[in-house]
C-alpha cells in the first residue's frame, strides 16, 4: 500500500508540473506579457546561436567556433539599443583582451610570469567604466588567447587564431544584433504603464485602508504603524517603475517595429515620467502623513477623542484621494482621452474635501500652529498631496490636449 501511495504522490506531483507547463505556455501564447517575451528571447538565442555556429564551423572551419554562438546569445538584450550598446562593449573587451595577449605573448612567451602579466593588465582595463558590464570579457578573452597561443605551433599560425577569435565575436554580435532587430524586435511600451499601476496600486490599497479606519476613529497604534511600515516600503516599487520606464524608452530606439505602429504618440514618455515622478514624491508625502498619524496615535490619545469629527473630515479627503489612485492604477494611454478628464474631476472634488477639512479644523479652533500638536501637520500634508495628486492630472490632461 505504501509503494501504491508513493507513486501516486509521484503521478500527482509530475501532472502539477505538466499543468504549470502547459499553463505557462497558454500565457505565452495568448497574451503578451513575461512569458511571452521570456518565449521569444529563448527562441530569438536559439536562431541566432544556430546561425552563429554554421557561419563558424560550416563555413570558416574555424578552430574554436564556439566563440560565434557564445557572442550571439550573450548580447540578445532586453532591447534593440542594449544589444547593440553591449555588442560594441563586448567586442571592444574582446578585442582589448586579445591584444594585451598578444603585446605581451610575443614579447615575455609562453611562460607563468607572462601569464600573470596578462591577467594583471587584463584585470585592470576590465576596471574601466566605458565597458561597463563588459569589462570583466577583457580578462576571459586573454586567457582564452593565452590558450590558443600556446597550442599554435608557428608565429603566423598565433596571429591567425588570436585574429579568428575577434573574427568569431564579431560574426557572433553581428548575428545576434540581426536577429533581434528582424525578428520581433522587443518593443516594451508597456511597461511605462506597468510601473505606474504598480505604484498607483500600492497608493489605492493602503489609503483604502486608511479612511474607513480614520472615520470611525480607530487610530490605534499598531494599525498605525502597519500603515507607515507600508508607505515607508515603496523604494522597491518607484525602483522597478523606473527601470520600466527605461526599458520603455530603450526599446524604440533604432527599432524597426515603432515605425509600423498606429499610434505614434505611444513612442513618447514624457507625460509618463512626469506622472512617475510626481507618484514618487505623492508616496514620499504619503510616508510622511502616516508617520504623523503613528505620531498622535502614540500621544494624543485624549485629543484624538475630542477630535473625531476632523478625523471623519480629513477621512474623506483620504477617501476622495483612493478615488484618483483607482483610475492612476486602471492608466492607459488609449483611454486617456476619457480617463484625464475623469481625473481633474476627481481632482477638483478632492481639493474640495481639503477645504472644507480645512475650514472645519480652523472652525473649531484646532491648534494648526502648535508644532507639537498633529493637526496643522495633518492639513500642510493634505495640501502637499493635493499638489502632486493636480500635478499629475494636469500633466496627462496636457498629454491629451496635445
Amino acid at each position: 500500500m505504501s509503494g501504491a501511495a508513493d507513486e501516486a504522490r509521484v503521478g500527482s506531483a509530475q501532472q502539477g508540473r505538466l499543468t504549470l507547463i502547459a499553463w505557462w505556455w497558454r500565457r505565452a501564447w495568448g497574451s503578451e506579457g513575461h512569458e511571452r517575451h521570456t518565449a521569444l528571447l529563448i527562441g530569438k538565442s536559439t536562431v541566432a546561436a544556430t546561425l552563429a555556429w554554421v557561419l563558424s564551423y560550416n563555413v570558416l572551419n574555424a578552430q574554436s567556433p564556439a566563440f560565434a554562438p557564445f557572442s550571439a546569445v550573450l548580447i540578445m538584450q532586453v532591447t534593440v539599443y542594449q544589444s547593440l550598446l553591449q555588442s560594441t562593449r563586448y567586442v571592444g573587451a574582446v578585442a582589448a583582451g586579445v591584444a594585451v595577449q598578444a603585446a605581451l605573448g610575443f614579447l615575455g612567451g609562453p611562460d607563468l610570469l607572462t601569464f600573470a602579466l596578462v591577467a594583471l593588465v587584463a584585470l585592470t582595463i576590465g576596471r574601466w567604466p566605458a565597458l561597463g558590464a563588459q569589462g570583466s570579457q577583457v580578462a576571459t578573452a586573454a586567457f582564452f588567447a593565452f590558450s590558443t597561443y600556446i597550442s599554435a605551433t608557428s608565429n603566423v599560425d598565433k596571429i591567425t587564431q588570436l585574429g579568428q577569435i575577434i573574427l568569431l565575436v564579431l560574426i557572433g554580435c553581428s548575428v545576434g544584433v540581426l536577429v533581434n532587430v528582424t525578428i520581433f524586435p522587443p518593443l516594451r511600451l508597456r511597461g511605462a504603464e506597468h510601473g505606474i499601476h504598480s505604484l498607483a496600486h500600492a497608493l489605492c490599497d493602503l489609503v483604502s485602508d486608511m479612511y474607513p479606519a480614520l472615520r470611525e476613529g480607530e487610530l490605534d497604534e499598531e494599525r498605525a504603524g502597519h500603515w507607515r511600515k507600508r508607505a515607508d516600503q515603496t523604494g522597491e516599487l518607484v525602483t522597478q517603475a523606473r527601470t520600466g520606464l527605461r526599458t520603455a524608452q530603450e526599446s524604440i530606439h533604432y527599432n524597426p517595429r515603432r515605425l509600423l505602429r498606429r499610434h505614434r504618440g505611444r513612442t513618447s514618455f514624457e507625460g509618463y515620467g512626469a506622472v512617475l515622478e510626481a507618484l514618487e514624491r505623492t508616496l514620499y508625502q504619503m510616508a510622511s502623513l502616516t508617520r504623523s498619524l503613528h505620531q498622535w496615535s502614540k500621544d494624543e490619545r485624549e485629543g484624538r477623542r475630542n477630535h473625531r469629527s476632523f478625523l471623519r473630515c480629513y477621512a474623506d479627503f483620504v477617501e476622495s484621494i483612493s478615488e484618483i489612485t483607482e483610475v492612476l492604477a486602471a492608466l492607459d494611454e488609449d483611454k486617456l482621452n476619457e480617463q484625464a478628464p475623469q481625473l481633474c474631476r476627481l481632482a477638483d472634488e478632492a481639493q474640495q474635501c481639503r477645504h472644507r477639512m480645512s475650514e472645519h479644523a480652523e472652525r473649531d479652533g484646532l491648534p494648526l500652529a502648535d508644532p507639537a500638536r498633529p493637526y496643522g501637520v495633518l492639513v500642510i500634508e493634505a495640501t502637499r498631496l493635493m499638489e502632486e495628486f493636480q500635478y499629475t492630472c494636469d500633466v496627462l490632461q496636457h498629454h491629451v490636449d496635445q
